[in-house]
């Protein structure tokens, strides 16, 4: 079993995004028995799968003392795929954390959990705080990002000072250069000067995701988007391999 954290402390990098079709990737090519964790507020794995969550349970309770995760866990439109949700009582969860004073509450979860999934990937918020310490405590990987511009570059140094403070044995990180268009300028250098970094270009496949609520590999098979996700989860399953 391996996590996959898919972090920025920025957003509109296409953190979702990603989350979302690298979880598809896990399922339907890997054919690995895949959670995609929502640990964002606005639920936005939820929406692009097309799954709207149940109302008997808050995002929050999964991390309560005596409590699991099994009755929030919704499946998806694909067999080997399920959802864990968000909603908004996410937002507290770093006061719920520093009280049940449990600093890897997160990673005994996914314990818990890995008895049911090959690959956990957490669709991070873009923020800094307890839930983001205990995420890299628990990740075997982490995904960033970086749609190429100096905002973005910061943003990268931030990630990686996060990680770095998570303690002795952090966890690897992979960087991507996300909407990507080679007619400009700057992304054009960015490109030159990272060249071994995985790339996911600007693509109106990958904005269409929003509009079929659903993974671009499950109706643009074909498109560069689809091929660039398929790339750059092989490029993660071989990271992964390394370890």
């Amino acid at each position: 079993m391996a996590t996959i954290a898919v972090y920025s402390v920025k957003g509109g990098v296409g953190k979702t995004t990603f989350a979302v079709n690298l979880a598809w990737c896990a399922a339907q090519i890997s054919r690995r028995r895949t959670l995609l964790w929502d640990l964002d507020a606005s639920n936005g794995s939820g929406f692009l799968l097309g799954v709207d969550p149940r109302k008997k349970r808050t995002a929050d309770t999964v991390f309560a003392a005596e409590r699991g995760p099994d009755k929030l866990i919704q499946r998806t439109a694909y067999p080997t795929l399920d959802l864990l949700p968000a909603d908004e009582s996410i937002r507290t969860i770093g006061r719920q954390l520093d009280a049940i004073g449990k600093k890897k509450r997160l990673a005994k979860l996914v314990e818990t959990l890995s008895r049911d999934y090959e690959r956990i990937l957490f669709d991070c918020p873009p923020v800094l705080n307890e839930l983001s310490t205990q995420v890299m405590r628990a990740a075997d990987l982490v995904i960033v990002p970086l749609p190429p511009s100096p905002l973005s570059a910061r943003a990268f140094d931030l990630v990686v000072d996060e990680v770095r403070g998570s303690g002795k044995g952090h966890p690897p990180i992979l960087p991507v250069l996300s909407m990507l268009d080679m007619r400009r300028a700057l992304h054009k250098q960015a490109r030159e000067a990272n060249g071994n970094w995985p790339v996911v270009p600007l693509a109106s496949a990958i904005e269409q995701c929003a509009v079929e609520r659903k993974p671009v590999g499950a109706f643009a098979p074909r498109s560069a988007a689809a091929r660039a996700f398929a790339h750059l989860w092989a490029a993660i399953e071989r990271k992964l391999a390394e370890k």
